[in-house]
């Protein structure tokens, strides 16, 4: 969950509804700029990592690449019967039994437990739980978030385990393209041919220089990135090659550098130790994790401090 937090940090992304299950995991998620395939790598490729340090294992956590459907979210019969979708999973995989004082919220393991089932103040800030509530007509507050609940426990009883929250497909429709389960979009036939169409157009149109650096300056990539490597270099006063290659890897200017664009941007942490100077992937990924075991921050230059704060709130 903190890694998910940290690639939402990075990316803009808001996550309307997710659940982590033992084999598996969905999140239903908005990306206000075109950076899912970055951020999605980022975050496997980190859990992969954490995990396998942790555990002290070796290899893939993740069979395969993910797979992505896109849906349409201004229809509000897609949007409900996705997320219904989701949070009824650990009933369908036998992990809730309702009744005898047992509900939903007692799988602590999706953004139920984790978002809709708690006031703002103790939820992450990327859940975008009062959007949620809104599209099926309930406010934030603790009895919109208990009808929420009663709601999606009165349907897993009336569908039964094995079947509660599964979609019935249209006969008109065609699984292969449009189905939760196997298809790559989520919505009616309209919505696929406006998608294909705007793909065709991407593909087909040659962009003015203009038009991609206004694309390109708006994402958390690798512009953004550089651009807050410069301004921050410049903020710690290392902005002459010498001086910054005399600075150690651990110098304490490098590392807050270090930290905001790893959390603030996608860019690896390979691109930090050459650009920072601080000798390996390795070297950057050790003094990342100390900072988050810090209970201090060290003493940064003011106009250096003053400018992460600024870019982390950005």
């Amino acid at each position: 969950m903190e890694t998910l937090g940290e690639a939402c940090g990075m990316t803009g992304w808001r996550v309307h509804a997710f659940v982590l299950l033992s084999n598996h995991y969905h999140l239903m998620l908005k990306t206000p700029e075109p950076n899912l395939v970055a951020g999605m790598k980022w975050l496997q490729n980190t859990v992969t990592r954490r995990f396998n340090v942790r555990h002290r294992a070796w290899g893939r956590v993740f069979g395969d690449r993910y797979k992505a459907v896109l849906v349409e979210g201004g229809e509000r019969f897609y949007y409900e019967t996705l997320m219904d979708y989701i949070h009824l999973n650990p009933v369908r995989a036998g992990l809730v039994r309702l009744g005898k004082g047992k509900g939903l919220l007692d799988y602590r393991w999706s953004s139920l437990a984790m978002g809709y089932g708690l006031p703002p103040r103790k939820r992450p800030p990327w859940l975008a739980v009062a959007e949620g509530l809104a599209v099926f007509g309930f406010t934030d507050t603790t009895s919109g978030r208990r009808r929420m609940v009663e709601r999606l426990e009165r349907r897993a009883m009336e569908e039964g385990y094995r079947r509660a929250g599964m979609v019935p497909l249209p006969e008109e429709m065609d699984a292969r393209h449009s189905h939760l389960r196997r298809g790559w979009y989520w919505g009616r036939q309209s919505f696929a041919e406006q998608v294909l169409k705007l793909i065709e157009g991407a593909l087909g149109r040659r962009k003015s220089r203009a038009y991609g650096r206004a694309a390109v300056s708006q994402a958390h990539g690798l512009e953004k990135a550089e651009r807050w490597l410069q301004e921050g270099l410049a903020a710690a006063g290392l902005t002459d090659k010498e001086e910054l290659l005399k600075a150690r890897g651990s110098d304490p200017r490098k590392v807050a550098l270090a930290t905001l664009l790893w959390r603030r941007t996608t860019v690896s942490q390979v691109w930090l130790a050459e650009r920072l100077a601080m000798r390996s992937a390795a070297n950057v990924s050790q003094l990342l994790r100390r900072v988050t075991q810090a209970k201090n921050d060290p003493k940064l230059p003011k106009r250096l401090a003053a400018f992460v704060r600024r870019a982390m709130k950005g």
